[in-house]
């Protein structure tokens, strides 16, 4: 933030907090002194200066509060809305001499008696403290060293192992299962004491039954590389032992099946076969000509799926073997791959997820275990898990959708809960092996010159591209060319073009990061998502299988875009094909005679006679229509003697024509006036299909030209290609993707060859075994993995592999999921490896690619909140989520200043512009609006779509399409709104920080907990814990502090003891103040310790002086030490009373822990009627008492709810008993 001026109006002190229930804060707008105010008081005298002013607080911009509206409830801001300030009875001027009037109730609320003749002053430094309070806390280690609690069974695990600190505060169950396989597994050591203790509790909850009937499941959790595998085997083993000899593993790729079979070697279950369903028919499993009458069938996600050409299911096929009293185990390996069952609003569920849910609704007394690093990487992803109980029958959620509302609103704090609830439950167990010794390294990498000119006239392409579209969809359709369903896939393409252009970027890096690992001895895996295969096998299509270089994938891309979607006229049909009059023969005399187009006409009036009998009485059977009327004579006749127009279909005498018609006549005979109109219109529409063929020439033309222009592009190679060639070919590089295909160099260098991955002596099952193998011999030193080819594949340095080189992992391609970056992160960090790996995430330095980061920032939160019950456990990528409610914020606010030209409503200076200049400001916002119109995110030149204005991702997607420099100018501006905007969250307390640690000099329990509510399936209960915290800094240990600060020699002068510059209530306050970081001022107070926000001097200067005497700071600071132990900073007469603990010393906190969900609606009930906004969120808090170091997480609880939260419960505890 330090290169971004902050424009003078947006730069006011903190705003006040919100107001008292019968008064609001307002500060005097020429002094900024601060005073409560009657709602009823429309003017009033600033006591301080004599200031006359209405008491109006500043108001937001329209686009602002669109901002708040949709921005979560923990991102709110502190100062009072316009509607939230009553309009006042008849004007009244005040003097604020006078103090007011204020009774407190029963309830804590202030109430005003009458209208006061004067506020108080607020006090600033109680303000200052409560925010400090309501930031919750500091945030504490991540992570703690992992030994199960209530077991010591079989060796320990061969690699340290971790657990979220969250989650260790929270105790399983007692184990109660008693294992028939645990002999043998103490003499074998196959297991590790976790694994067994993943086998117990899982054991234990599968002899349960949900209120639902169905039997319960267990989730294990355990990150990448733990060895999951093996506890699943060993669990295949117990239930055989109990004689269960039937068992389904479900996983994510068929070669796993060879890893399945490896695992069930390792616990000693050779015995049991492992049986390939894609080698199997159709036909029933127990048949005598498939013969599987027992042991594990292993099948992938897509074979679940699956179905025969004459309709028969693999899922059925699978229920059927079973049997409906079927009680063995389903192993859902990998189970994320479900994870779209309840996708978000307009999109179909996926099939996976739909027959996940459906053999477990079909199956409902099998043992079910989920099974993934990244289960539920967010709430909406966990909708298959209808095993674990936490919504539907017996819970505080009807169905899932009401379970995935409530975590949503709750934000990542309720996220945190989810994780630790299903641990009290004996559900779920979650570790993962320490990242010490592993190292993180975001890399940047800058465009080379040759690469951003590539980009340049691409991004130029895709601008005249879509303006082409634009002109051409207008001249097709009425509607507007914006409407036009092609945008969509317009703008996918788009996306998936300068994604790729931004891995070409990397490529030269990626080359030479290689290169210096293998100087040091080093091993490299390269991770990437895609491997262009698609692009390619459509490049070969057209052109053979003989190239002459290798394919460029975005070039291929855009091709098929444009051949497929660009927007053509309908073609004409040739003059020649329109059946019209002029094909037709003339009237003439040589095709029927005039006496047997009579006989015919009188064949068809007898047929018709015949019919008509069929159906009415005998004597109608003479009908008027035997006579007719001739239209030009009028006269009657006989039908038969009449000639009828095959246009208009008028009757006629052949004598009355002129001239006269005699001899034989054509069958479709036309009357001369229907022949001279068919002429007539058959002129125009010659006419009107020459235009329509000369537009459609035309359009063809400019599509052909479009397609040259792409064609003559300079774009880069397919990455993946371009690395294997760059590093030594398929010799030196082991590839381990799922493409089946590749491109070789000729041993003359002068053409490709398209050829497949595998040998005549390898299968295409087998060639990514052979390939890893290779790396893990050290035949092959770099790996390149895809997704596709990688998932559940082991590339550690193994120490019973020949290759323990230690590895370095560079990811190329950010995966599009948080869950796949943590499984494609997990190929190189697995247990008994020799060394950690290093990480090295690769991103371009334009800033539309950080839309990825974005993405995985956002998702790591997350996933480490739910599986982990800690949002940092995962790599932080944290410095790139934009995709937050304050980046939603921030996007708001920058739209506002751009779109609308409103320099002043900007939060920041853009960058590269000054005050002092302000038509560098009026240039950036009218470039930048140039550039956002280009690419779709301002409409009409004048206003954002209401689904563009908080939509961060599209934003940073969109910008990829623009020209680098004006791309990375706008995204510095949104980022640097972005980060003011958490500034000020976090001086007002409203930033939401996770899980914290609440600091004392000393904590202990005050009172035994009380049990609110206990789960009678389960036996885990709801407790609520009462603690007391002394936070107070003692004389001795301030001077103590301050003496070892200034011996360090570079110390500044201005560490020192300092005393508020104001007073309130005759009262002054006192802090030592010493320098931080990067030119802040740690802060100590007598009453709360150290605070966690870091002060500026500036600010330190303009509320306090520097005391010299240190008897008086002495005095001073032991007074308000003792004060504060029963006092709150706002003095004796307090208004809230007791319930107030803003800046006391002594402290009590009260947490509830154990299980919540149970009981969610009622806290969240409570919670949102609260005042003070930083009581209505949901705060998760970890409490350590100093005595015995009892750990405890759970939910803060604000005393002034406690008793209500408490009867509360009793009431939904009675409803339950």
């Amino acid at each position: 933030m330090d290169q971004y001026q902050v424009v003078p109006s947006y730069c006011s002190p903190p705003p006040p907090p919100e107001p008292l229930p019968d008064g609001y804060q307002i500060g005097c707008k020429k002094c900024d002194k601060v005073f409560l105010v009657s709602r009823s008081v429309s003017e009033f005298v600033c006591s301080a200066c004599g200031f006359t002013q209405k008491p109006e607080p500043r108001s937001h911009s329209p686009l602002l509060e669109k901002a708040n509206e949709a921005s979560s409830a923990n991102v709110q801001m502190s100062m009072p809305s316009l509607h939230e300030i009553s309009k006042p009875p008849p004007p009244q001027r005040v003097d604020l001499n006078v103090p007011n009037e204020v009774n407190v109730g029963s309830s804590g609320d202030a109430k005003l008696l009458k209208p006061p003749p004067s506020p108080e002053e607020v006090n600033e430094v109680a303000i200052e403290v409560e925010r400090e309070e309501d930031s919750g806390g500091v945030a504490g280690e991540t992570f703690t060293d992992y030994r199960p609690p209530k077991l010591s069974i079989g060796p320990p695990h061969p690699d340290p192992v971790v657990e979220t600190a969250s989650l260790s505060a929270v105790q399983p169950p007692e184990p109660t299962y008693d294992l028939r396989i645990r002999d043998g597994l103490e003499r074998s050591k196959a297991l590790s004491c976790l694994q067994i203790e993943t086998l117990v509790y899982a054991s234990q909850k599968h002899l349960q039954h949900l209120p639902n009937s169905t039997r319960a499941g267990f989730f294990i959790g355990d990150g990448a590389g733990v060895g999951k595998g093996r506890t699943i085997a060993g669990l295949i083993l117990e239930n055989w032992q109990h004689g269960r000899r039937k068992a389904l593993w479900i996983s994510v790729g068929s070669d796993l099946k060879f890893d399945a079979r490896r695992d069930l070697d390792d616990v000693g279950a050779i015995f049991i076969k492992v049986h390939a369903l894609n080698k199997l028919s159709y036909s029933k499993l127990d048949s005598k000509a498939v013969g599987v009458r027992e042991g594990v069938v292993f099948l992938t996600y897509c074979s679940l799926i699956a179905s025969s050409a004459n309709g028969r299911s693999r899922l059925k096929q699978l229920v059927q073997w079973c049997g409906k009293d079927y009680d063995g185990l389903i192993v859902f390996d990998e189970c994320h791959k479900a994870k779209n069952l309840v996708p978000e609003s307009g999109v179909k569920p996926t099939r996976t997820g739909e027959a996940v849910f459906e053999i477990q609704a079909l199956l409902p007394e099998a043992r079910v275990v989920y099974c993934s690093a990244t289960g539920a990487s967010e709430p909406r992803n966990m909708g298959y898990m209808i095993r674990l109980g936490l919504w539907g029958t017996g819970t505080s959620f009807l169905d899932f959708r009401a379970f995935l509302g409530s975590l949503e609103k709750g934000g990542v704090g309720a996220l945190e809960l989810v994780a630790m609830d299903l641990k009290a439950r004996g559900m779920y167990l979650c570790r993962t092996l320490s990242y010490k010794g592993a190292e993180f390294d975001v890399v940047e990498v800058p465009l080379e010159d040759k690469m951003m000119d590539m980009y340049r006239r691409a991004a130029e392409f895709w601008a005249y591209l879509r303006e082409e579209l634009l002109s051409e969809i207008a001249l097709l359709t009425t509607e507007k060319p914006e409407s036009s369903p092609i945008w969509r896939l317009y703008w996918g393409n788009h996306q998936r073009f300068f994604k790729h252009m931004c891995m070409s970027a990397k490529v030269p890096t990626v080359v030479k990061i290689c290169h210096q690992a293998l100087r040091e001895d080093k091993c490299v895996v390269i991770g990437l998502q895609s491997t262009g295969e698609a692009r390619t096998e459509e490049a070969v299509a057209k052109c053979g299988i003989e190239l002459v270089d290798f394919i460029s994938g975005p070039r291929e891309l855009l091709l098929k875009f444009v051949e497929e979607n660009y927007p053509l006229p309908e073609k004409p049909e040739s003059l020649s094909g329109e059946g019209g009059v002029k094909d037709r023969k003339r009237p003439s005399t040589a095709d029927i005679s005039f006496k047997g187009r009579a006989r015919k006409a009188v064949k068809y009036q007898e047929e018709s006679d015949t019919e008509s009998e069929t159906d009415s009485e005998p004597e109608s059977a003479e009908s008027d229509d035997e006579f007719q009327i001739c239209q030009i004579c009028k006269s009657e006749t006989e039908r038969k003697k009449l000639l009828q127009c095959s246009c208009c279909k008028q009757l006629m005498h052949p004598a009355c024509l002129v001239p006269p018609l005699n001899g034989s006549l054509f069958a479709d005979w036309s009357c001369l006036s229907c022949i001279e109109k068919t002429e007539e219109s058959l002129q125009q529409r010659r006419g009107y299909l020459a235009q329509k063929l000369e537009r459609y020439d035309k359009a063809t033309e400019r599509k052909s030209q479009i397609l040259e222009v792409i064609r003559s592009l300079v774009l880069p190679l397919n990455p993946l290609d371009d690395i294997i060639v760059q590093l030594g070919g398929p010799d030196k590089v082991a590839e381990i993707t799922g493409r089946h295909h590749r491109l070789i160099r000729e041993s003359n260098g002068n053409a490709v060859r398209y050829e497949p991955r595998n040998t005549k002596d390898v299968t295409m099952e087998m060639v990514n075994i052979i390939e890893k193998q290779s790396f893990m011999d050290g035949k092959k030193l770099i790996a390149i993995i895809s997704e596709a080819g990688s998932a559940g594949v082991s590339l550690q340095a193994d120490r019973r592999a020949i290759n323990q080189r230690r590895r370095v992992h560079v990811t190329i391609e950010l995966p599009w999921s948080a869950d796949r970056a943590i499984q494609q992160f997990g190929r190189t960090h697995r247990s008994n490896q020799a060394s950690a790996p290093e990480y090295r995430l690769l991103f371009s330095n334009l800033g539309g690619e950080r839309r990825f980061a974005a993405i995985i920032a956002k998702r790591l939160e997350s996933l480490g909140a739910l599986t982990q019950g800690d949002r940092r456990a995962g790599p932080s990528l944290r410095a790139y989520n934009y995709e937050s409610p304050y980046g939603k914020r921030a996007l708001a606010e920058f739209y506002d200043g751009i779109v609308n030209k409103v320099s002043k409503s900007l939060l920041v200076v853009p960058p590269g512009c000054s005050l002092e200049q302000p038509n560098t400001i009026e240039d950036f916002i009218v470039n930048g609006k140039t550039a956002l119109v280009s690419v779709g995110l301002v409409k009409d030149d004048t206003y954002v779509d209401v689904k563009n204005m908080h939509n961060v991702g599209r934003f940073l997607n969109r910008l990829l399409g623009l020209q680098p420099e004006i791309q990375n100018l706008l995204f510095d501006l949104f980022v640097s709104i972005l980060d003011l905007l958490v500034q000020n969250a976090q001086l007002e307390g409203q930033f939401d920080s996770g899980i914290v640690d609440l600091k004392a000099n000393t904590i202990k329990l005050s009172g035994p907990p009380k049990n609110v509510h206990i789960d009678h399936l389960s036996g885990a209960s709801t407790v609520l814990f009462t603690f007391t915290l002394d936070r107070g800094f003692t004389w001795e240990a301030a001077s103590t502090l301050l003496d070892e600060k200034r011996k360090n020699v570079t110390a500044s002068s201005r560490t020192a003891f300092y005393e508020s510059r104001r007073e309130w209530q005759g009262r002054r306050h006192y802090l030592l103040a010493f320098e931080g970081s990067s030119g802040m001022y740690r802060i100590v107070r007598p009453a709360t310790g150290e605070a966690v926000r870091e002060m500026p001097f500036s600010e330190l200067e303009e509320k306090y002086r520097k005391l010299s005497c240190l008897e008086k700071a002495r005095t001073c600071w032991v007074n308000e030490y003792c004060i504060s132990s029963k006092q709150c900073m706002h003095g004796p007469n307090c208004k809230l009373g007791d319930f107030c603990t803003t800046g006391r010393r002594l402290q009590e906190v009260n947490v509830l822990s154990g299980l919540i969900l149970p009981v969610w609606g009622t806290i969240e009930k409570t919670l949102s009627e609260q005042v003070r906004k930083s009581h209505r969120r949901l705060r998760i808090v970890r409490v350590e008492t100093t005595a015995d170091c009892q750990r405890i997480v759970g939910l803060l609880i604000p005393n002034s709810v406690v008793n209500s939260i408490l009867k509360d419960l009793v009431q939904v505890k009675d409803f339950d008993d």
